[in-house]
């Protein structure tokens, strides 16, 4: 059998240079390269007619040169332009900076092109198109994988270095499923599968690699799944929590009406909390939907039970933002509430983690900085982790492990339809919150494509004057070289000098140092920051209920559930408030995804929307997929 955990240095085409970069991606040993799943497929095997073409359409053409390349100077760009004729009908391609071109095409021959058409007053063109000439099929003519990148990476070059490693390895993986499992439910062996995942011939293999892969994944889920169960039978006991201490005292003392989702949730939790079995329970529920004061209610049950709580949040600024709501709601009560973030001085970590040691401290919120070995508790009763899709199983359980057997909540804002949520959860029970509190204002959403976009920065500008705020999301940090998209670096320096100039201007993005971050949330809350650009990191985030609009730039490039969550941010004040879709993908399916989101603001009916649509494939291919692997599965 091949050895799956030999170093990716020596795959054929790899050697030092290019391991660097694929260790950026994760790709350390034979293993990762070949379970490196396509994140999505372009088929150049079907040509289209050009006059069957609609604007903005990526297509296969296969078409006859009727010119030679022509050089023309523009600017500080060489532009390299060439007209084929498919049929009757004549198409202008140009590229940029490429001179080897010039010697490439050869009149009367005829050569496949894969690119977006661009129909201009009649006339069809093309830009920088993938080709062939026709027979050769090297990048034309067949179903492509499309690959997660990094700089300094092409998808060519990735997919001859997974190629090479797919060759070494075939028919020498070891099947990891019996006979009779293949046989039962009709799946492709291993190898077949592995291969098909990232070369299909036809949309046929590719289904049933997937099928086959995705079976594997979640079968080994459940496995462990029903083990981390069985485990649970054996603990020992969990905490009772005094049934005298009633939550519904506390309710009662609220300025406002909860819901009936909020108070059926509530009755589980006090329920379980109860119970001598230890609490492991997800708490869902849409943004917006009152998770925190589910939350902050139970904790009043434990600490005046007479245990400790912990509130683990994935953000220091939205561990302060818990904070000022628990204080507000429990300090009436005695409650001592504090928080524990990285930034605070080292002096006054220490004289907190001493106080939260004698006992002095009943609630502590915190972030990460939680998880450090000198932070103990006297008697830890009931651990929350917010946002958990931010923390992983072991992060969890590191937090619980400062108690003995403290109940636990795991509380999600992002809906996920019921079945789903057993099969990724099936180690916790489940309450839904699937109902808004009446107050919650109604977030008009618009889908608009690029020739609105003058109107679209009018609106925002006088959304701004009037004295609100603007959230504008982009899809990348940096700009990637296949993907027609602008960076989050590159967009706020063109609005600062051109559409937004007379307005505070910042951005935001992952790859900022955490107190760089909070800073910059800190100024948007106080509102000395007008427009925020940012990438997806404001999707968990600070309330800040001036901020009215959010606009999405590239809205095609995000899943359902997701633009929702973005969606979540505008709508937490008293003012009307937008969510604008901005699109280039002229796609039907694109198209139905926006009328889907302008249609509803529930989050439910998205997520199993966003299933029907993007099916399981989305499981492949991401960075969060790659590095939660199910250690049972030896692939996937």
């Amino acid at each position: 059998m091949v050895d799956l955990n030999k170093k990716v240095q020596y795959v054929k085409n790899v050697g030092p240079n290019r391991v660097k970069l694929l260790n950026k991606l994760n790709i350390n040993t034979l293993y990762d390269l070949i379970t490196y799943f396509p994140r999505n497929y372009e088929d150049r095997g079907v040509a289209k007619r050009l006059s069957d073409c609609i604007d903005g359409e990526e297509v296969l053409i296969k078409a006859k040169a009727i010119t030679k390349v022509t050089e023309i100077f523009a600017r500080k760009l060489k532009m390299y332009r060439l007209i084929v004729r498919d049929g009757e009908t004549p198409l202008t391609i140009t590229w940029f900076n490429q001179s080897y071109l010039k010697n490439i095409f050869k009149l009367g021959h005829t050569y496949n092109f894969y690119g977006k058409i661009e129909i201009k007053s009649g006339k069809y063109e093309m830009k920088s198109p993938i080709f062939d000439e026709s027979g050769e099929n090297k990048n034309t003519g067949k179903i492509i994988p499309i690959y997660p990148l990094t700089y300094g990476i092409s998808q060519n070059t990735i997919r001859k270095i997974i190629e090479n490693g797919i060759n070494e390895v075939y028919e020498n993986i070891e099947e990891t499923l019996p006979e009779y499992i293949l046989d039962k439910y009709k799946l492709m062996n291993i190898n077949d599968a592995i291969k098909k995942i990232h070369f299909p011939e036809n949309k046929s293999d590719f289904i049933r690699a997937r099928y086959r892969l995705v079976f594997e994944e979640l079968l080994g889920f459940q496995l462990a799944l029903l083990r981390l169960r069985e485990n649970y039978k054996y603990e020992e006991k969990g905490i009772e929590f005094n049934k005298d201490v009633k939550i519904s005292d506390i309710i009662n003392t609220l300025p406002f009406n909860l819901t009936k989702a909020q108070l059926r949730v509530l009755e589980e939790i006090d329920r379980d909390m109860e119970s001598s079995k230890p609490m492991n329970r997800l708490l869902q529920g849409d943004v917006g939907s009152g998770k925190t004061i589910v939350s902050i209610l139970a904790s009043y049950k434990a600490v005046k039970s007479g245990y400790q709580v912990a509130i683990l949040a994935p953000t220091a600024i939205l561990a302060s933002q818990h904070l000022e709501n628990f204080q507000k709601t429990l300090d009436s009560f005695g409650i001592k509430s504090e928080l524990l973030i990285s930034s605070i001085t080292k002096k006054k970590k220490q004289e907190l983690k001493e106080r939260l040691a004698n006992g002095e401290i009943d609630i502590l919120i915190g972030t990460h900085a939680m998880l450090e070995e000198d932070v103990i508790f006297k008697n830890l009763g009931l651990v929350v982790t917010d946002e958990q899709h931010r923390f992983g199983v072991k992060q969890r359980a590191k937090i619980a492990s400062k108690g003995n057997n403290p109940d636990v909540i795991v509380m999600s804002a992002t809906p996920i339809p019921r079945t789903l949520a057993l099969i990724l959860y099936g180690d916790l029970d489940i309450s839904i919150i699937d109902e808004l509190p009446p107050n919650r204002k109604k977030v008009d959403t618009f889908a608009v494509g690029k020739e609105l976009e003058e109107r679209l920065n009018n609106f925002v500008a006088k959304q701004i004057d009037e004295g609100r705020q603007c959230y504008i999301v982009c899809p990348l940090v940096e700009e990637n070289e296949e993907l027609d998209l602008k960076s989050v670096t590159e967009l706020a320096e063109k609005l600062k000098t051109e559409a937004f100039s007379k307005y505070k201007v910042e951005y935001l993005h992952g790859k900022m140092k955490p107190k760089e971050k909070d800073e910059i949330m800190l100024k948007f809350k106080n509102g000395e920051i007008d427009i925020l650009i940012s990438t997806t990191v404001i999707e968990v985030g600070v309330d800040v209920p001036n901020a009215n609009i959010m606009v999405i730039e590239n809205a095609e490039r995000f899943g359902l559930a997701q633009l929702h969550q973005l969606r979540g941010r505008v709508g937490r004040g008293e003012y009307k408030s937008y969510c604008i879709l901005k699109y280039m993908s002229r796609s039907k399916e694109v198209k139905e995804r926006m009328q889907i989101m302008c249609a509803t603001n529930d989050g439910f009916l998205i997520s199993e929307k966003d299933l029907e649509l993007r099916g399981s494939g989305d499981f492949f291919g991401t960075a969060q997929h790659r590095n939660s692997r199910n250690e049972n599965s030896k692939f996937i």
